[in-house]
């Protein structure tokens, strides 16, 4: 691929912009300047340096963040910051996405990428990819409840019933549940209906994929295997 496209496509500008970046000798390749944008270079495991800093040619990038308290998952926020201010801006000009939505008061696992397969792949109603939510909870949670949300309850203006897996109590107040669909504020809507209220949610988990040690707004480039588990699929190793 040409280098001026190499740097376009890994989000650093228009195409002018980058020819400009080559010419002025902000590149290199294997410690050597390279100031023609049409030179071509083969993308495997293709590492370069612009203004000293180095970078990973990727086709397509896939994110782990853990998400603070106060962000929106929009990259037009309203009312907060977005989650969004926490990237670099080359990666906001690949046109990244976040993989589903988290409330701005929910903190967690939040996977974001500029692969539109891949998100769908998370993201289809029909896929029911997993989900792991650490919940508090106003009130000390009861057996009943518990066995409320593994059988299912009716949420208002949703068709069918939506019911948790692997509910287990943590301590009182507290307990960890799995979710398989993803519709708006499904589980506050689920503890609603079974006559409690969320303090506080906390994503650990989507697919087989649990959130890395990360402090919060910081985040990490998926491995394959990671992006594999976020898959709910598990590789043979």
């Amino acid at each position: 691929m040409l280098l001026e496209k190499i740097l376009q496509s890994q989000g650093f500008g228009s195409r002018k912009y980058c020819q400009q970046l080559i010419k002025n000798g902000a590149v290199c390749i294997e410690n050597q300047v390279c100031d023609n944008p049409k030179q071509n270079f083969n993308l495997d495991q293709l590492h370069f340096q612009v203004f000293g800093e180095d970078y990973l040619y990727r086709e397509h990038v896939y994110l782990a963040l853990n998400k603070p308290q106060g962000y929106e998952c929009s990259h037009q926020a309203t009312h907060h910051k977005s989650v969004f201010s926490l990237l670099p801006e080359i990666l906001i000009h690949r046109g990244i996405q976040c993989v589903g939505r988290l409330d701005q008061d929910t903190t967690g696992l939040l996977l974001l990428t500029d692969d539109g397969q891949y998100l769908q792949s998370l993201t289809h109603p029909r896929k029911h990819v997993p989900k792991v939510y650490h919940v508090t909870t106003a009130d000390p949670v009861t057996t009943e409840q518990k066995h409320q949300l593994e059988l299912g309850v009716e949420l208002r203006n949703e068709k069918g019933i939506y019911a948790a897996t692997d509910v287990q109590l943590i301590s009182e107040n507290q307990l960890s549940m799995t979710i398989h669909q993803g519709v708006y504020h499904q589980v506050k809507r689920m503890l609603a209906a079974v006559g409690n209220k969320v303090k506080s949610l906390h994503r650990h988990q989507i697919g087989l994929l649990e959130l890395p040690q990360l402090d919060e707004g910081e985040y990490i480039y998926l491995t394959p295997s990671q992006k594999q588990l976020s898959q709910n699929i598990q590789l043979d190793l």
